[in-house]
């Protein structure tokens, strides 16, 4: 009788991509936004009797601007406000489902400007610079004081590379530039 075969090692653990959700994909969003927005929601739900069969809950109506404030895609006004209000309850129930919640913090999120995406990468870029607006490169010297700030310990070798790597090799005494900057956000997938 030939001996016993041992299991195989278990292979490593490989990180999963979050599937997207019917939900997601009908409100066109990744399946990290839809994380973000359901994070958002569940701040603020609660169980209600009159909606048993919602396993996330409800939100009360006025708790929306602050949900939406939590994601980051505040109204821009009081009649925006009231608007996405008459949208997500226009029985005036006083509660809103999360798949109504879902499905204007999903347009929230596509409404975000270009304009707006622009002034969040200046001011990420101008963390590193030292808060100067304008021509200003972020230096090896603005990377280390970044990490002392943070208590991280980063050696020179890692903050050379990163800078090569973020000025496509142009050296490590030229810095990194806003463009480039932003470049690497939006491979990074902080923007897209």
């Amino acid at each position: 009788m030939p001996p016993k075969r041992r299991p195989s090692a278990p292979a490593p653990a490989q990180e999963r991509k979050a599937r997207q959700s019917k939900l997601a994909k009908e409100n066109n969003i990744t399946a990290s936004e839809e994380s973000e927005i359901k994070e958002a929601f569940l701040l603020f739900s609660i169980q209600h009797e009159d909606y048993e069969d919602s396993k996330e809950g409800v939100i009360p109506t006025p708790s929306v601007r602050r949900a939406l404030i939590a994601l980051g895609t505040p109204p821009s006004s009081p009649d925006e406000l009231q608007e996405l209000l008459d949208t997500v309850d226009p029985e005036v129930t006083g509660y809103v489902t999360y798949e109504h919640f879902l499905a204007i913090a999903a347009l929230k999120l596509h409404s975000r400007s270009d304009e707006s995406q622009r002034e969040e990468v200046e001011m990420a870029f101008r963390l590193f610079t030292g808060g100067v607006k304008g021509g200003e490169k972020i230096t090896m010297g603005a990377l280390k004081r970044v990490a002392r700030e943070l208590k991280e310990d980063v050696g020179d070798q890692i903050i050379k590379d990163m800078i090569l790597e973020a000025n496509g090799g142009a050296g490590v005494n030229r810095g990194v530039g806003l463009q480039e900057f932003e470049g690497v956000m939006r491979r990074a997938g902080v923007f897209k």
